[in-house]
């Protein structure tokens, strides 16, 4: 018979998780390692009515499905600074109307913690000026060497 998935948690752990500079502005960077599979952090805010929505410009709106969407620009959203990546070591996952950031490989002291943002927004928003280490020119330029 095989062996049933461990449960996903979703109470995010004691990491300790510190806000710096980083290649695209701040950045959330794990100072502990963070094993695979850990629930990280939580990503907060406030649900936003429609016409809040309608009226909003922030770039830290998350959908939260049935219609609602999650505006997480409060500095005090830590997870608000993790960034972009086509190359992610995490993931976001909504749970019974919460917003919770997995990691999807271990995450070592120092790294910093970054997850894909979906299609929509890459479009919008990043598209051919994507920073991330993936997309970079920079990277390529040193990777071609």
């Amino acid at each position: 018979m095989p062996k049933a998935a461990p449960k996903k948690s979703y109470t995010p752990g004691d990491f300790n998780l510190k806000v710096r500079r980083a290649r695209t502005g701040l950045g959330l960077f794990a100072e502990t390692d963070i094993p695979k599979g850990a629930c990280i952090i939580e990503y907060v805010g406030r649900v936003l009515t429609d016409e809040e929505y309608d009226r909003s410009r922030s770039r830290y709106l998350f959908d939260l499905g049935n219609g609602k969407v999650l505006e997480g620009a409060t500095r005090a959203n830590k997870a608000r600074y993790i960034n972009h990546s086509c190359r992610p070591n995490c993931e976001s996952e909504v749970h019974k109307g919460r917003i919770f950031i997995h990691a999807i490989k271990k995450v070592r002291a120092g790294d910093e913690l970054v997850y894909n943002y979906g299609k929509e927004y890459f479009e919008a928003y990043l598209g051919e000026n994507c920073l991330c280490p993936k997309c970079s020119p920079v990277e390529l330029a040193v990777a071609a060497e």
